[in-house]
């Protein structure tokens, strides 16, 4: 049997538009006609979105997954916080399991909850940045409140806000996939378009992600604001339980089982292939996997068959696998962290001076 996984990913990739889609173009034309009106709503002011007390900035995109979000929130929050700002990160939270309107999984000092509860980006933004607190709610005015409230936060992040249009914001910036940033051109769920690309003239600035250092020129239907390109790079390893902090050397000439459930899985293996003496095995897994201990003994069979010296996955991913104690004393995670391109500074100054309006 396909996992299911896979499917989605051969329609999502599909660009015939062959007879056989014909249910799911229906769907996605429907799903169209809800996403305009309900922006129809907003900007002709049927509905206001509320405003807080202090700036918001948006870290969002257009496609379902996969464009680097979370390590841009975490180095936009860590760039703030050296200006001098006190940011805090608000999340939808996706996956986990909560039943307060907004919950705190950290307080900039300590982690209060787990993937399970708060869900593992929120998770993994909180470890990444000690000081800065990461609030999770399904309606992130809510969240803002507690922010502001409770931590005296003076200007907020929107992790994954593009489509939330309940919070007012200052900026949004859109970050899209520099190798496919409209998927096969098709809506959910024909497609991964969230919003159709006119959905960008609502954005302040756009940035192109990849995994390679040099990035091609942006694709035609971009409004004239600022874009910049961001290459997502590994900086380091993180061993296990004790958080060590390797180099990525470390993994020079020495072969590899790596596994990952992200939105796009094979970017994690190409990343890897340079940086090693090979990719041994390698499993794949839905985003936002939830890992059962038959997975684990998988993937310790897919180690042992391959003869793999070392066990590697995403930081993303080990947050996920903290609950398999003797699993994860053995396992490697890839840090990644992102590097604008070609200015760092000019970025920061356009965020900065938006900022101080």
């Amino acid at each position: 049997m396909i996992p299911r996984s896979d499917i989605v990913s051969r329609i999502w990739h599909d660009d015939r538009r062959l007879l056989r889609f014909v249910p799911l173009v229906f769907a996605s034309s429907v799903y169209r006609a809800g996403i305009t009106l309900r922006n129809q709503v907003y900007d002709a002011g049927i509905r206001h979105a509320c405003r807080m007390p202090c700036p918001v900035i948006s870290v969002g995109n257009i496609m379902v997954g996969g464009t680097g979000k979370t390590p841009m929130v975490i180095m936009l929050a860590r760039m703030l916080k050296e200006h001098g700002w006190k940011p805090a990160v608000l999340s939808r939270g996706y996956g986990g399991k909560r039943k307060d309107p907004a919950a705190v999984v950290s307080d900039g000092h300590e982690i209060l909850m787990g993937p399970r509860e708060g869900g593992d980006e929120p998770v993994l933004i909180g470890r990444s940045l000690p000081g800065v607190p990461v609030i999770v709610a399904r309606d992130r005015f809510h969240a803002g409140r507690l922010a502001v409230d409770r931590f005296q936060a003076d200007v907020l992040i929107l992790d994954d806000g593009f489509q939330h249009r309940r919070l007012a914001r200052d900026m949004d910036i859109v970050l899209l996939d520099a190798g496919r940033p409209f998927g096969n051109g098709f809506l959910l769920p024909r497609g991964g378009m969230r919003e159709p690309p006119t959905a960008l003239r609502r954005a302040d600035m756009v940035v192109m992600t990849s995994t390679e250092e040099e990035a091609g020129p942006p694709p035609d239907g971009i409004p004239p604001i600022p874009v910049f390109g961001a290459w997502r790079r590994p900086v380091a390893l993180v061993k296990g339980p004790t958080n060590e902090i390797r180099p990525l050397a470390d993994l020079a000439g020495k072969r590899v089982c790596a596994f990952s459930g992200i939105a796009q899985p094979d970017s994690f293996r190409r990343m890897l292939e340079p940086l090693c003496g090979g990719v041994a095995s390698f499993l794949p897994f839905p985003d936002h996997h939830v890992y059962t201990a038959r997975d684990v003994e998988d993937i310790r069979q897919a180690r042992r068959d391959s003869g793999a010296r070392i066990l590697l996955t995403t930081e993303k991913d080990g947050i996920k696998l903290t609950r398999f104690p003797d699993f994860f004393k053995d396992l490697y995670l890839l840090r990644i962290a992102m590097e604008i391109m070609p200015s760092r500074r000019e970025f920061e100054e356009q965020i900065l001076t938006r900022l101080r309006k």
